[in-house]
Parts: C-alpha cells; sequence; structure tokens
C-alpha cells in the first residue's frame, strides 16, 4: 500500500507518476515468465508480511524537487517489534549500506522491520524506527529498547533533492503505521520514488513464487520486494530479449540545454539494487543466506553485472518457526533439509526476476531536481520486442 504526503497538484511536464496502485504490470503486458506465483504476486503472499510506503513528490518555492520516500516491510506485521524472524544476508556488490547487518551475520537473527529510502535518508529512518520501537512500549527493566534497525539505500539524487533531507520521521512513522498485507504499490513509489534502472525509470517492484515440498505433503511461499536502482541500458535484457540493445533513443536524462552543458545523466553501472526476500518456508539462518545469494542470479538474468559503482545487498527471512524466537533459553527450530531446497532457490532467481520487471514497468516518466528527467520504458515498444523475439505471451499468465 502506498501513503502520499506533500503532493503539488501539477502536472510534470514528463508526466511524474504518483501512485502506482493500479499500473499495469509485466504479466499485463505479454512478458513470459517461469515458476507458479501466489494469489497477489508479490511479497505479501507470504502469510504475516506488510508494507507501508509514503511517498514525497514536491516541487519546493526555492526549485529543488523533492522526489523521495521510504518503504516499510514488516516481517510478522504488528509483532514484528516483539517477535524476531532468522535472516541472512548477502552483498554481491557493497557499494551502498544496509544497517543492521553485522547483528543480523552474528546471530541469524532479523530483529523489527525493513526500512528502505534514499542514501541520505538512512540515519533518520534508522532513528525513527528506534523511536517508534519505544513508543510501542514493552521495554525492559532499564526502560528503554537496545535495538539495530535494519535500513538500507539507493542513490536519487538524479531526481530528487538529496541534501535536502526530506524525509523525517514522521514519514517513517506513517509507513510503519500503515503497513498492511494486500496488494503493493510499484513503481514510483515510497523508497522507489526517485529511482532509475538501466537509464529507464524504475523504483518498487514485487513478486512471489509458489514451490511445493519435494515430498508433495507441504507448499511453501517464495515473495520479493525490490529497490531498483541499478544498471546501464545496453545490457538490459527482459524475459531473455536483448531489449536495452534496441531501445536506445531515450537515453538523455537531461533538457538539451543541460546536457550541452555536460550535465547528461549518469554514466556507468553506478546505481544499485536491494533485494527482500521473505519466505514462510522453515530455514535456518545460513540457509537464508543461501537463498540471499540467489537473488543476485535473478539480477543477472536483466543483464546486470554489479559494477563497482553499485551497491547490491540482499536480505532473506523465513516467518517460520516462531517459538523459536521467544527468547527462551531451550529453542527448537524445524528445517528443510539442503537436499531439498533447489525448489526454493529456483522460485527465488523467477520472482526477482519479475519483481525488477514490475518495478519498470509501473513505473512512469519522471522530471526532478535540476531539470534532470527519466522515461519509463515505452509499453508499446517493450511488446513489439517480445513478439519479434516471440518471447510474447497474450493474456493474463
Amino acid at each position: 500500500m502506498s501513503t502520499i504526503v506533500r503532493v503539488l497538484s501539477l502536472a510534470f511536464a514528463m508526466g511524474a507518476a504518483l501512485s502506482a496502485g493500479a499500473a499495469e504490470r509485466a504479466r499485463d503486458l505479454g512478458v513470459p515468465f517461469e515458476g507458479t506465483p501466489g494469489a497477489l504476486n508479490a511479497i505479501t503472499d507470504v502469510a504475516g508480511v506488510t508494507v507501508g510506503q509514503v511517498t514525497l513528490i514536491e516541487d519546493l518555492p526555492d526549485g529543488h524537487k523533492v522526489r523521495t520516500g521510504v518503504t516499510a516491510i514488516l516481517p510478522r506485521g504488528r509483532d514484528t517489534f516483539d517477535t524476531s524472524v532468522f535472516g541472512g544476508w548477502f552483498a554481491l556488490n557493497g557499494n551502498g549500506e544496509m544497517t543492521g547487518t553485522a547483528w543480523i551475520e552474528e546471530s541469524g537473527q532479523l530483529e523489527g522491520p525493513v526500512m528502505l529510502t534514499n542514501t541520505h535518508s538512512v540515519g533518520v529512518v534508522r532513528d525513527a524506527v528506534i523511536a517508534e520501537r519505544v513508543k510501542a512500549g514493552g521495554a525492559d527493566a532499564s526502560g528503554y529498547w537496545w535495538s539495530l534497525p535494519v535500513v538500507a539505500e539507493t542513490w536519487d539524487g538524479h531526481l530528487n533533492d538529496i541534501n535536502g533531507f526530506h524525509v523525517r520521521p514522521e514519514h517513517v512513522a506513517t509507513a510503519l503505521r500503515d503497513a498492511t498485507g494486500g496488494p503493493v504499490a510499484e513503481g514510483n513509489v515510497g523508497g522507489g520514488t526517485g529511482m532509475v534502472c538501466h537509464e529507464f525509470k524504475c523504483g518498487i517492484g514485487s513478486a512471489s513464487r509458489r514451490v511445493a515440498s519435494d515430498d508433495g505433503k507441504a507448499a511453501y511461499t517464495i515473495g520479493v520486494l525490490v529497490q531498483a536502482n541499478y544498471g546501464v541500458r545496453d545490457t538490459l535484457r527482459i524475459a531473455g530479449v536483448p531489449v536495452g540493445q534496441h531501445l536506445r533513443e531515450d537515453r538523455v536524462y537531461t533538457d538539451p540545454a543541460l546536457a550541452m552543458a555536460g550535465d547528461a545523466g549518469p554514466g556507468g553501472d553506478t546505481g544499485s539494487i536491494i533485494i527482500i526476500v521473505a519466505t514462510d518456508a522453515p530455514l535456518l539462518p545460513h540457509q537464508l543466506k543461501r537463498i540471499a545469494r540467489r537473488a543476485g542470479m535473478g539480477l543477472a538474468r536483466m543483464g546486470s553485472y554489479a559494477g563497482n559503482g553499485s551497491g547490491d545487498i540482499f536480505l532473506a527471512f523465513s516467518t517460520a518457526n516462531t517459538p523459536a524466537a521467544a527468547g527462551a533459553a531451550l529453542n527448537q527450530a524445524q528445517f528443510i533439509g539442503n537436499d531439498h531446497l533447489d525448489g526454493l532457490f529456483e522460485a527465488t532467481v523467477q520472482a526477482t526476476e519479475e519483481a525488477i520487471v514490475n518495478a519498470m514497468v509501473a513505473a512512469r516518466d519522471m522530471r526532478g531536481e535540476g531539470g534532470r528527467y527519466a522515461k519509463a520504458i515505452p509499453h508499446d515498444a517493450l511488446v513489439r520486442l517480445l513478439k519479434q523475439y516471440r518471447r510474447y505471451t497474450p493474456g493474463k499468465q
């Protein structure tokens, strides 16, 4: 879900989308994907997971442009602050930030929500999460909570006044308070509001897969949410089609006058992507780290090579084994045997790929800071290429 605050009723020259709640998704355009999605084809198909988003779009009197926001993922919904989950993380390329990972690595537990925002708002979001946990009550005898929140970032300074520090504690509080299950808004929303990937407008995307256990006695869900802000045009592939080698005409990111002055937009793979994988499969922390690594393979399907300037950081958590997170002196946990993880690995790759394409398809053209802009991928041209390469799947999949 998405909450939009401080939005001017301004018709942006490039048609900035204020909400992607009703936006088309990749399957609506006939993009073929492997695997079986959940009912919502979103991270919220994992029971208990909720998502809240605050989107900030405003043209300020001083000429600066606000194009940013914050996204909250609560692994156990309202119980997230009280009950942890097993988790694991992985950095494919570490030119980025995800706070709290040292403790996840040490303890194997994710405590609290996962927050996504822009690079220069990590600190305020982290502090605001702690403040909200304190307000929620239940602190120990010392009167305060010990907390190491997980906050991850990608850089939206191409379109957003990133040094204006426009994400504030009240926005974090709203994202946490309004987090719900159900469909997840995609594209120019939440932490993904000002993001760009493969030199197209991008942002938040989500997808899911259902996986039967090897013995057929159980079914598990893998859900993925991405904040995508990575990649170069030439390498972009969608459903195996070399889209980036064909759609080359919209690579200028600035007004012509700015381009002539030498401001032609970002160069090389200097962006980032945060990938969050949720599952209800009973997995131990080291197995979740293995799941997190597989997200990179879904990213590779899109044509990413994880360039030196890119922060590609992934986190996976499991909502299973709730009693084991209760803090007792002796706990018991169930887990799937390592020899039976292949279906979950494959589902992670599939859902990651689709989540990224969903982020691109849902995004809309946006003009922002300094007159710069990013155009969304043209749907008609994408469909034409899918048909040309015989990868088009008509109708709902």
